[in-house]
């Protein structure tokens, strides 16, 4: 598989996991609330956009199946933390409120100085990065080799 082929599926997955995520979010957030709404959806998401994915292009990933499932798959989890890097970015002094909030409410009592929040921040950070980046490689691993299940390659 070409790497322009690997581009092409990667963006074609991004497309439909916005596509996806977005309706999976109007319903699941007003139904189960936004935290488990937002992560439930994420990764039934996720899974659907990857498993598509492998459908449209199981010609290209026949060719030389678990190579061309792991660049797809390893591509998808770099553009997925850079998401979560950019959305915590954009989100900044929400999401530090909702940091420390979550540290305070694990840990009453607790003084951390200025450079504390910072750790704490950075380890938060980490975590949401490595958390969702082994849900895109484990779902869309996954979800690419059983959507090429569905359309093997005509015999000539």
């Amino acid at each position: 598989m070409k790497f322009g082929d690997v581009v092409m599926a990667v963006a074609t997955a991004a497309v439909i996991l916005v596509l996806i995520t977005f309706l999976l979010d109007w319903v699941l957030i007003s139904t189960i609330g936004y935290f488990w709404g937002m992560n439930v959806g994420f990764i039934v998401s996720i899974f659907l956009a990857t498993l598509i994915t492998g459908y449209l292009f199981a010609a290209h990933i026949w060719e030389a199946r678990m190579k061309a499932i792991a660049k797809i798959t390893i591509l998808t989890a770099v553009l997925i933390m850079f998401t979560v890097m950019i959305e915590v970015a954009a989100l900044g002094p929400y999401w530090a409120a909702w940091v420390q909030e979550t540290y305070l409410d694990a840990n009453p009592g607790a003084n951390p100085s200025t450079f504390d929040w910072y750790a704490i921040a950075g380890t938060y950070l980490g975590s949401q990065v490595v958390l969702n980046m082994v849900i895109a490689l484990v779902l869309g691993f996954i979800g690419l080799y059983i959507g090429s299940m569905f359309k093997r390659p005509t015999r000539s």
